[in-house]
């Protein structure tokens, strides 16, 4: 909009001004519909044909100033386009740049929180483990104690001549259980 403006300008500017021609060697200065040479008005001296030939002639010199101020505009019009061409190339660029950049970070934000997960996961089996070899270590602590106990027991009784031979096989069917459960305890615990 703004060169056809300008254009429109130019070219009544080069028509309302005196232009000068060069015709059949000569050179005249055409203002309006009046024709000079050297200063003086001969439009009355030349003939029909000589004064449309050089109205021709100045049409002819407007019309290649005006292709050229033409080709000058399509040259303009062109930098121009390529230059917004390159600024949205440099966008895009930019653009998909700042996408990978996004995507990468959540990639490296996912990643961390796999690990976070994975490192809990471990902190509880680690957690539950302990918790298992616990409750191994205390039903082996509660099972020795238990057979220590009824064995000094029946030491006792025994020593003191309390048990008779039907008792004292109970008590040693009662220790051979509690043995037997210690073992396991013991079994259990070296598993863990």
């Amino acid at each position: 909009m703004k060169f056809w403006i300008v254009t429109v300008f130019m070219a009544l500017g080069i028509i309302s001004n005196a232009q000068k021609v060069e015709y059949q060697g000569a050179t005249y200065e055409v203002k309006g519909e009046t024709i000079f040479k050297e200063g003086m008005d001969i439009s009355e001296t030349l003939t029909e044909t000589e004064r449309n030939a050089i109205k021709a002639q100045l049409n002819k010199n407007i019309g290649k100033e005006l292709m050229a101020q033409e080709k000058v505009r399509e040259a303009e019009a062109q930098a121009l386009e390529k230059a917004k061409k390159e600024e949205a190339k440099k966008a895009e660029k930019q653009r998909k740049e700042a996408e990978q950049a996004r995507k990468e970070a959540e990639k490296q934000r996912q990643k961390a929180e796999k690990e976070l997960k994975k490192a809990e996961k471990q902190r509880k089996a680690a957690e539950k483990e302990l918790k298992k070899k616990q409750q191994a270590q205390n039903a082996f602590s509660k099972a020795s104690k238990k057979f220590e106990q009824n064995q000094a027991k029946f030491e006792k009784l025994k020593r003191k001549g309390e048990l008779s031979p039907n008792d004292e096989e109970k008590w040693l069917k009662k220790l051979d259980k509690y043995r037997a459960d210690k073992d396991k305890a013991k079994n259990k615990l070296n598993k863990v």
